[in-house]
């Protein structure tokens, strides 16, 4: 298969972490329901791969997101190694299920805007973090890692432009909160290169280093590998990314896929940074899932190599 020519650029991080969101924002918003074999067979396929981080699904009511009603049958089929995965949840009924499961690792998803949290939330923008407040010290007691989902960091399909200064408040209180990392979204892809070195130089210059932040970029605008590689020469080690390029915000219109995680491989590879990631394996999972939507996938590495 072929693969980019190696060429190492000055002052990049020399290893990164792909964080794999596809079972879950990947196929969250689907218009079919994806049976639950497929969605344990996509994430066995995801782990040989070689990604070291694969988020299972989502303790979401499944009356809002019943793409991903069948959680437990998905983690219990996965076994005592189910339990590694991330899973999202929004409050403390999402946390009981997790800990009834046995999970290690929870997200929780916060607003960066107030229009969005009352959409996403069903609270304002304060209001938010007394939602979240019992359900990351509880899952802290009880040992469990959690990173905090920051989504309309870049912008925001009613309100427009989102301060920088916003976002900054916002992943603060969340950190503040008890959350080990931050993932900033671009939750309909409209940010720049520019305005991801801004809005990474604003979190440093409060005190919060990269090594606990994420970045999470949508490609609405075809930006997300240009933003991606601006986030790297702000040293981000951790990138949210999609195999095949599934998902989008089922609460955000305007939110196209996710960047693609071929896309992303390519970029890192071409650039000699270590990913652990087996290019080849990956683009095959993605055309068997393709295979299983009955669509083809929107990633451009997936189109060229298979």
């Amino acid at each position: 298969m072929r693969e980019p020519m190696r060429i190492r650029q000055a002052g990049l991080p020399e290893r990164v972490t792909i964080w794999e969101v596809g079972p879950r924002d990947g196929l969250q918003n689907e218009k079919a329901l994806v049976p639950t074999e497929v969605k344990a067979e996509f994430i066995h396929r995801l782990v040989d791969a070689g990604l070291p981080v694969v988020e299972a699904t989502s303790f979401v009511h499944p009356k809002w997101v019943p793409q991903l009603a069948d959680a437990e049958d998905l983690l219990r089929s996965l076994g005592e190694a189910g339990r590694v995965h991330p899973v999202l949840v929004p409050n403390e009924r999402g946390l009981d299920r997790a800990l009834e499961l046995g999970m290690q690792h929870i997200a929780i998803f916060g607003s960066a805007t107030e229009t969005f949290a009352r959409k996403n939330l069903n609270r304002g923008l304060d209001e938010q973090f007394a939602m979240f407040e019992p359900t990351v010290a509880r899952a802290r007691e009880n040992g469990l890692d959690v990173r905090a989902y920051v989504s309309m960091c870049f912008g925001d399909p009613w309100e427009g432009d989102v301060a920088i200064e916003q976002v900054v408040s916002v992943g603060q209180r969340l950190l503040d909160l008890g959350a080990s990392q931050l993932s900033l979204g671009d939750t309909i892809g409209v940010g720049s290169a520019g305005h991801v070195k801004a809005l990474v130089g604003a979190f440093g210059e409060a005190g919060v280093a990269t090594d606990r932040l994420a970045v999470h970029f949508h490609d609405t605008y075809g930006q997300a590998l240009a933003n991606a590689h601006a986030a790297l020469e702000e040293g981000i080690t951790t990138f949210d990314a999609s195999a095949g390029g599934l998902g989008g915000c089922p609460y955000a219109e305007s939110a196209t896929g996710n960047l693609a995680t071929e896309d992303l491989v390519w970029l890192l590879q071409g650039l000699g940074i270590e990913t652990g990631v087996d290019l080849e394996r990956l683009v095959a999972t993605s055309v068997w899932m393709a295979g299983q939507l009955g669509r083809p996938s929107p990633s451009r590495v997936v189109q060229a190599l298979s």
